[in-house]
């Protein structure tokens, strides 16, 4: 619960650049602020008893720290005629020509689409994310069959931090943008989840079948991710 000052806080909020959204944790020790370029939004978590009023004085205190994070942020790239964007691991150019085929085909580096020009995002999106799901289904497979065990289903989202998830009911959850990323990004995240279906922390074990599963080259696929993950987030945004 927030303690009292609502009025003060509102002010307070209204002072930043840009939305925050606080987030009291009771594990949290001390407060961290961190800028989701993605969302344009400012995260702060904080200690529990922490008063709103409290952590959004202290978010203030840290303007030029905040005013280097936008400024250095970059801006989207939407799905648009002539964009170039990247898709499995290479530079794709989206061709848009009316009288083409509604349902976006993939020619060499070219990525071809038709109909009216207003929907040609959502047509783009809606065919990474079917290809998203079809690839990243049968790969999830290949490795639980590796670690014997059962994946129940497999689904594509769009988080805005994690790029996997699993439940221990086996059901696996992915960001369809890693269908942006190279082939072993793409790999390492699904080895990683799948691993989770057996494990369900990062010990020793988890750490062995997860190189077992995806092979040789995990810290560098991780680093990868780490690298080009800002920019796959920012695919098919506004700018």
């Amino acid at each position: 619960m927030w303690s009292t000052g609502r009025s003060d806080a509102a002010e307070l909020e209204a002072r930043l650049p840009v939305p925050i959204v606080v987030r009291p944790m009771r594990t949290a020790r001390r407060m961290r602020l961190r800028y989701d370029e993605t969302r344009g939004a400012l995260k702060l978590t904080c200690p529990a008893r922490t008063s709103r009023r409290a952590a959004l004085a202290w978010a203030l205190d840290q303007g030029d720290w905040i005013a280097k994070q936008i400024a250095r942020a970059a801006p989207g790239e939407p799905f648009a005629a002539g964009a170039t964007i990247p898709l499995l691991g290479r530079e794709i150019q989206i061709e848009w020509e009316p009288r083409a085929p509604r349902t976006p085909q993939l020619v060499g580096d070219m990525l071809r689409c038709g109909g009216p020009q207003a929907s040609l995002p959502r047509r783009i999106e809606q065919f990474l994310k079917r290809l998203a799901l079809d690839t990243m289904a049968r790969e999830a497979a290949e490795y639980a069959a590796l670690a014997e065990v059962t994946v129940r289903s497999v689904s594509v989202g769009d988080p805005a931090s994690r790029w996997g998830s699993c439940s221990s009911a086996g059901r696996i959850r992915l960001s369809w943008r890693l269908i942006l990323a190279p082939e072993q990004v793409r790999r390492y995240v699904i080895a990683h989840e799948v691993a989770h279906l057996v494990h369900l922390n990062h010990g020793p074990e988890f750490k062995s079948l997860e190189a077992r599963l995806f092979g040789t080259g995990v810290a560098e696929a991780k680093t990868l991710l780490r690298r080009i993950g800002p920019r796959l987030k920012r695919v098919g945004r506004g700018r």
